[in-house]
């Protein structure tokens, strides 16, 4: 069976292909991540994963399979990234408070001699969010590395109100739709117990 590379340095990835039983090793794999002219979210997104996968493979030797992923938050076709600082932060959330967004994430693999991509689109649904609580979510510390500046699966999941798509595709990998295309590429799921660690990966 192939073995599996995943090109990023997210913990949430980790724990999602530990989820359902995929090992894996990790490879670092820095791209620029700027936006094109003009450029869609979806085609930004599917753009950073396809590169990640690419950027992955370089950096293995033998046969591989490696997985890229990218997520991004938009809000009336704008991506917002990651907060530069907490004024970006804040102003991020009051956008988002009360109203509905899209998080879009993408996932690609390569073996070298091809490359398989995907990307799904959820829309997710915030409470009206007051200033005072919005200085206390960034005061924790969980949006500083955060597409949008919130983290579903953390202490953010109390401004979600409704949430109409992938649940883990939010988080950071569509598992439904990674294990189709992993097994595409000839890996399969449940390989390993659901509660166990991926070797030293963890």
């Amino acid at each position: 069976m192939n073995t599996l590379y995943l090109a990023s340095g997210s913990p949430r990835r980790r724990e999602l292909l530990t989820q359902i039983g995929v090992p894996f090793s990790v490879v670092s794999a820095p791209i620029d991540e700027t936006p094109l002219a003009d450029e869609s979210a979806p085609a930004y997104v599917e753009r950073l994963a396809r590169a990640k996968a690419a950027a992955g493979l370089a950096c293995v030797t033998g046969p591989a399979v490696v997985l890229g992923a990218d997520t991004a938050v938009v809000l009336d076709g704008r991506i917002l990234g990651k907060p530069e600082n907490r004024e970006h932060a804040l102003a991020m959330l009051a956008d988002l408070s009360g109203r509905e967004h899209q998080v879009l994430t993408a996932v690609a693999l390569s073996d070298g001699q091809r490359v398989g991509s995907l990307c799904v689109t959820s829309t997710v649904c915030f409470r009206p969010i007051c200033d005072a609580e919005a200085q206390r979510y960034w005061a924790s510390g969980e949006p500083v590395d955060k597409a949008g500046g919130y983290a579903i699966q953390g202490l953010g999941a109390v401004f979600v109100t409704g949430l109409a798509g992938s649940y883990s595709a939010v988080v950071g990998l569509p598992l439904c739709e990674t294990a189709e295309l992993l097994g595409q590429f000839g890996i399969a799921c449940w390989q390993l117990p659901a509660h166990a660690p991926a070797g030293a990966n963890r």
